[in-house]
């Protein structure tokens, strides 16, 4: 069996209706897993589902539509998946949220509030969800999609930022946790990626000729660019990785 092969994985993916998340949910697919597709609503999840499906075939990907932000979703969320496929394997916490742009002076305290709990408590909840089953088989990879802006400052986005800070602690604290019992915890931290969720930052054109000039690959990434990494982490081809944080951002942080 390859290395990065996915046979009889069981993997949930939030926020994979579209950008990063789909990507990871179409690559874990092809490389044999089941995957959730999960956001919050409905008919895109449907969507991304069905597509998956006719390409891998009938069974290979599910829609189960939750928000983030609310624990009693993201609670059926993980029992609704081992409902329908089984025990979850692979978890991968993409879903996230940036409701403010600007400096911090000017964010409202709901805001930052928002990008707290979507971005980190949200995370912490469904980890608790689906961890516990993990332990229990000793076996499991979750995977938390942070961003290089949790290693850097920025006068835009700097509550999110503080945010992905947070997860990647969140996964080296989980790490140290659940390790003794081989469940693994890591990160990938993406630069900026070509979705519709970074779109104020790569349709500012200054911001995005500055961006390519100091990127040593002189582009921005594409969502699929993303995938692999997921994959890897969720492979034996990671099995002696927990706690780390792999960069996937051309360049940039160097």
């Amino acid at each position: 069996m390859s290395l990065f092969s996915l046979e009889g994985q069981v993997a949930v993916i939030t926020g994979s209706s579209r950008g990063i998340g789909k990507a990871i949910a179409e690559r874990m697919a092809e490389q044999g897993a089941r995957v959730v597709i999960s956001s919050r609503k409905a008919e895109p999840c449907n969507e991304v589902a069905a597509a998956i499906n006719a390409r891998h075939g009938a069974g290979r990907a599910i829609a189960i539509p939750a928000n983030i932000s609310s624990k009693q979703e993201l609670q059926h969320l993980a029992e609704e998946t081992v409902r329908q496929l089984g025990p979850i394997t692979t978890l991968v916490c993409n879903a996230a949220s940036n409701p403010y742009y600007g400096p911090l002076a000017g964010i409202e305290d709901d805001q930052f509030r928002k990008i707290l709990e979507n971005n980190v408590i949200a995370n912490h909840w469904l980890i608790n969800f689906v961890a516990p089953s993990m332990i229990e088989r000793q076996q499991g990879s979750i995977v938390i999609v942070s961003s290089i802006g949790g290693l850097r400052g920025s006068p835009v986005i700097g509550a999110y930022n503080i945010s992905k800070a947070a997860d990647f602690q969140l996964a080296r604290n989980l790490a140290v946790e659940y390790g003794p019992h081989n469940v693994r915890v890591n990160c990938i931290a993406p630069g900026l990626i070509r979705t519709d969720f970074a779109r104020a930052l790569w349709e500012d054109e200054a911001m995005l000729k500055q961006r390519m000039s100091t990127t040593p690959l002189r582009r921005i990434g594409e969502a699929d660019e993303i995938a692999g990494a997921a994959v890897f982490l969720a492979s034996p081809a990671s099995s002696y990785m927990t706690g780390q944080s792999i960069v996937v951002d051309g360049g940039v942080t160097i």
